[in-house]
Formats: C-alpha cells, structure tokens, sequence
C-alpha cells in the first residue's frame, strides 16, 4: 500500500497522534496538530517505502512526528544559545530545566543510546509512548507476545527514567 492509501484509512489516527505529542509541547507552541500530521506524510510519501500494514504505517509517522518536533525543539535551543546561554549535559539540564521543551531533545538523545543496546526497546517504547499503540497492537506490530512487549516496556521505561533522571 502506497502512503497515500494508509494515510487516508488512518488520518484520524494520526491527528490524535499528534494531538498527543502537542499537547507534550511547550506552552505557545504554534505548529498545529494538522500540520504536523501533513509533514509527517511529505516526509513519508516522499520515501517510497512498502508499508507492511497501518500499524507499521502509523509506527513510522509516529516516529516521522517526534523527529519533526524535537528538531523543531533543537533549533529553538540553537537560537537561544546564540543568545548567551551556556552548554550544559543532557542530565544536567534535565535537572535544572525551566522549561519543558528541554525534556523532548533529551527524551530523543536517551532513546537513540537505548537502541544501540537493545533496539526491539527502543521500538517498543516509540510504539507505545509516541505512536500511542495498546500493549496488543505493539505485539502484533512487532510479532511478540504481549507479555514480551509489557515486560520490556517496563525495562525500558526504567532505563529511560534513570538515564533522564540521573545526574552525571
């Protein structure tokens, strides 16, 4: 199926997607839930890519829309470097954050190290956390049990609690 298909099958989906993710954005933030979900599809309907079914369809844009944010959550933290302030680690600026919109850069950076040791969590927890998916859809999504998938989202949300809580 091509994205133009899954898209119009799962757009109300996706919208609530997004509606999630914004409502986890800062306060102010000006891009609209339906903008996001029509960057996410040009992002996806230029990759000319087979979807397997909706569940790995909306997976991706899920996955499409937490990339858009959180560059969009980088390049303001660029402009505000520019404007004087200091470099600080990830888990220090957890730590002392004033502002929400340091949580979704960092929460990325934590799941990129989380794949390169065990990316089935990874998978999971973009699945569960940024797609939105039950326990049931995540396992038939990924071909596991769904005590697989519950006992590995609970490690990985351990692991993702103590790497963002931590200091360094």
């Amino acid at each position: 199926m091509t994205a133009d298909d899954l898209t119009a099958l799962v757009y109300d989906e996706l919208r609530r997607l997004a509606g999630a993710l914004m409502r986890r954005e800062r306060p102010g933030q000006t891009l609209q839930a339906t903008a996001l979900v029509h960057e996410a599809y040009l992002r996806l309907a230029g990759a000319g890519t087979p979807w397997r079914n909706k569940q790995h369809f909306v997976g991706i844009a899920a996955r499409s829309m937490r990339q858009i944010l959180v560059d969009r959550a980088r390049a303001r933290g660029a402009q505000k470097r520019w404007a004087g302030l200091d470099r600080v680690s990830i888990s220090d600026s957890l730590a002392i954050a004033a502002h929400e919109e340091a949580m979704l850069p960092a929460l990325d950076e934590a799941l990129e190290r989380l794949a390169a040791i065990d990316a089935g969590q990874a998978r999971i927890v973009e699945l569960r956390f940024f797609a939105g998916l039950s326990v049931e859809e995540t396992a038939d999504a990924l071909d596991l049990s769904p005590a697989t998938v519950k006992r590995r989202w609970s490690l990985a949300r351990a692991w993702l609690f103590r790497e963002l809580g931590a200091p360094s």
